[in-house]
């Protein structure tokens, strides 16, 4: 176990890298560098502010907005006096802010802007333990006079006053610091219910980021763009932990609409995304693709296909024609290169997928074009990474070998343990669910199906809750048919149905811009999502896309009965969690008769569903909506996707 803290890292780096580039931050067009020294004097800074009103030991502090230097300082500094940092969804709702700040005993908010500070100041009667609300951008709220509301830059004076008197204080409260000391309190995604505690010590966290370091060339010379969400297991393991232990530069983006504009400009050489980004990127590539002109979109799908069936060849250990290899060198300048370029991923050694399983597809399409994507598996309870693939050894079927310092073992009921030093603490407030979860040996229950290969690569299958079987008794494993489902760029997200029915149905949520571009090119009028769901013709498309899937899948798994639904699945409804994985029990219940009536063969259903707003107002929708039938796989389809 590491002896080292957080703040400890950070100092040393300000003494032994002070020179060098730690972080930036975009601003009206313009990247602000932060170097190593500067960082450390920004988060000394503000914890002496801290210090100077009374947060200390034991406290917890709250950041919640986009991705911005003073929020990763601010957690650095509430670490270094022996806080505890409690990273927040920007876009939560009400209800789950009260809830997380409630539970948490959170004293200090620091929030990004006016937005959040308006939240935070409405549910403040419902926070007792809430002291004080700090606020980075200060465009909106110079005219604010609330008691407990003062700007950054007021902490960071107040600090420099309070430091003026007490010489050596952070320095001290650095070394008080232990490595079992309460880092971070992280709050699942809460696919089963309320989101819980995650407990990670400096130990857990700084565990999970040696052993990546033990098995992958990360260098100090490294960039990251850092733009997902600051609340994600994710964000914290590579934008606090790793940056700290490698020294690799940490970059936030202008505001989350440039993000992909920023990306290219940047041209980081670290990137990590979930699942659906790929697929998005994906998808606008193909869009892309198909608007351009003929020659164009020929010659994208002649080296796509070239491309695709070298990386399937590399992936069985053969060897390619000298042919293969000049039609490779060609497609590199014509395709592969400017792809790259324009996803700014022209200089990535090495990119990541993680939280959810990525479609075989869309694996080989984005390493056909010399893309290193590699699957890493992990939790919020293991620090954020339990596996990786190594380069070379990469494939959409595994998440590759465990990292250094981990042990994996197989439970009887085919359940994934884990037991290494980045394992958590526990759950905050929750004794029984933390022993339910850990056993007396230290083995963490993941929760997920799988088995360790020939290779010694771990392969997820679902989560074990999820795998079930067919009345037949045929396997189901529901994730990996959704998965296959968004590999179509006209489909943002589908649930399937199946254990212990007679066949697997799947109630499916449109892709709004894809479709409706479709649409478009084919004058086909619309005026909403509910009104664009229903079309006729859009069923029709969405059921050759879902024949092209059964195509690919046993018989008896093959997908038989589909719904459209109204609308998105929406976080602020429930239904999928802030990472955007599917609250599939949440779901289940509130489409049960949707399911009824697609298993007893019923032609339509009234749906009336609840949707909830930004501001937690409610609306209800009402359709009536065809259910579907999948034509037979071997039947032709009706007409190209793209035509």
């Amino acid at each position: 176990m590491t002896a080292e803290t957080l703040p400890r890292l950070l100092r040393r780096k300000a003494q032994t890298m002070a020179a060098r580039p730690a972080i930036r931050e975009k601003n009206h067009g313009i990247w602000q560098t932060f170097t190593w020294a500067q960082y450390w004097e920004e988060t000394r800074a503000f914890a002496l502010g801290l210090a100077a009103h009374r947060f200390g030991r034991g406290d917890k502090l709250a950041v919640i907005g986009d991705n911005r230097p003073r929020l990763y300082w601010a957690q650095l500094a509430a670490q270094c006096i022996g806080g505890t940092a409690v990273p927040m969804y920007q876009d939560s709702i009400a209800s789950e802010l009260v809830f997380v700040l409630r539970h948490a005993e959170v004293s200090v908010v620091v929030a990004e802007d006016q937005e959040q500070v308006d939240k935070i100041l409405s549910l403040k009667a419902d926070l007792p333990d809430l002291r004080l609300i700090v606020y980075d951008d200060e465009r909106g709220l110079r005219h604010y006079s609330t008691a407990g509301l003062k700007s950054f830059a007021e902490m960071q004076r107040a600090g420099r006053d309070f430091g003026a008197s007490h010489s050596g204080f952070v320095e001290a409260e650095i070394d008080k610091g232990n490595p079992d000391d309460l880092a971070l309190l992280t709050y699942t995604s809460g696919t089963t219910g309320r989101p819980k505690g995650v407990m990670l010590s400096h130990a857990n966290l700084l565990s999970s980021a040696q052993g990546f370091v033990a098995a992958e060339d990360i260098r100090a010379t490294d960039e990251l763009l850092c733009y997902l969400p600051m609340a994600w297991i994710g964000d914290s393991l590579f934008s606090l932990a790793l940056t700290l232990v490698v020294g690799f530069t940490c970059n936030c983006p202008e505001r989350p609409e440039t993000v992909q504009r920023d990306l290219r400009e940047l041209g980081p050489t670290i990137a990590i995304a979930p699942p659906r980004i790929w697929e998005s990127m994906l998808t606008q590539l193909r869009v892309r693709a198909a608007d351009s002109s003929p020659l164009k979109r020929k010659l994208f799908e002649l080296f796509r296909r070239r491309a695709e069936r070298a990386e399937e060849l590399r992936a069985e250990g053969r060897q390619l024609t000298l042919l293969a290899r000049l039609g490779l060198a060609l497609g590199k300048v014509l395709i592969y290169a400017p792809v790259r370029d324009q996803l700014g991923l022209r200089r990535a050694r090495w990119v990541y997928t993680g939280g959810a399983p990525l479609g075989p597809d869309t694996f080989r399409f984005f390493r056909s074009f010399g893309i290193n994507i590699k699957q890493v598996w992990g939790s919020t309870e293991l620090s954020g990474l339990a596996s990786l693939q190594p380069d070379g050894q990469a494939d959409p079927d595994s998440v590759g070998p465990v990292i250094p310092g981990t042990e994996v073992r197989v439970a009887e009921d085919g359940e994934v343990l884990i037991r290494s030093a980045g394992v958590f603490k526990g759950y905050y407030k929750q004794l029984d669910a933390t022993r339910e979860t850990i056993d007396e040996e230290g083995w963490f229950r993941t929760g997920d199906s799988g088995f360790v290969d020939r290779r010694g690569h771990l392969v997820i299958i679902d989560r074990a809750k999820d795998v079930g079987k067919l009345a037949d008794g045929t396997a189901f494993a529901p994730q990996f048919i959704e998965n296959k489902l968004k590999f179509s760029p006209f489909i943002a997200e589908a649930v399937a149905f199946g254990d212990r029915r007679p066949f697997v149905a799947a109630i499916v949520a449109i892709d709004l811009t894809t479709v409706g571009n479709w649409a478009e090119r084919r004058n086909l009028a619309y005026t909403s999502f509910p009104d664009l769901s229903v079309k006729p013709e859009v069923r029709r498309l969405i059921a050759d896309q879902i024949a092209e899937v059964n195509a690919s899948l046993p018989a008896a798994a093959r997908i038989r009965r589909f719904l459209l639904l109204n609308k998105e699945f929406d976080a602020d409804d429930n239904e999928i969690t802030r990472t955007r994985k599917i609250r599939r029990r949440f779901v289940a219940e509130k489409y049960a008769e949707v399911v009824e009536a697609i298993y007893r063969g019923a032609p339509e259903i009234e749906l009336t569903t609840e949707i909830t707003y930004e501001d937690g107002r409610k609306a209800v929708l009402t359709s009536t909506i065809a259910i579907e039938d999948v034509r037979d796989a071997a039947e032709p389809a009706r007409e190209p996707a793209y035509a």
